[in-house]
């Protein structure tokens, strides 16, 4: 399974949809809030099984600030991460992780491209799609029918 992950496009759809159409194929997009209405516009186009959370800058937005999405045999959780201090350190975000017995963590929230493996929890952050950014990235998921996972970001 090849899942594409997206985080903080602040309303710069246009990026989002090129960055789904050079990450094709893929079979499930993530999208780690802050553009909910970003997302509704995917959905629209017809790109596919989108799945969201909100961010702090989603006001009015009906998605969850985080889930917990499983398949492939992996507990996933998705948050934007401001609620956890993320910008700070992944600490409460850790915390919370291991709460919920998850296997990867994604978040958003700093802008900034990251994967670790922290404790056993696959930690990745995508980075951002923003009109601001002077590095925008995305990043895919991909889980091998054997359960063995890889992350691979990319610049757009």
């Amino acid at each position: 399974m090849r899942i594409l992950i997206l985080s903080d496009t602040h309303g710069n759809f246009p990026l989002a949809i090129e960055a789904c159409h050079k990450a094709e194929p893929f079979d499930l997009l993530f999208h780690l809030g802050d553009g909910s209405d970003d997302v509704d516009i995917l959905r629209k186009s017809g790109i596919g099984e989108c799945v969201n959370v909100s961010g702090n800058c989603d006001l009015g937005s009906k998605a969850p600030r985080e889930l917990v999405w499983e398949g492939e045999g992996k507990k996933i959780l998705l948050t934007h991460g401001d609620i956890y201090g993320v910008k700070r350190n992944l600490k409460n975000l850790l915390a919370r992780s291991k709460e919920l017995g998850v296997d990867i963590t994604l978040y958003g929230h700093t802008h900034q491209a990251f994967a670790e493996t922290i404790d056993g929890i696959l930690f990745v952050n995508p980075g951002a799609l923003a009109k601001t950014q002077n590095h925008n990235s995305c990043a895919w998921l991909e889980i091998t029918p054997d359960g063995d996972t890889s992350i691979t970001h990319f610049m757009l």
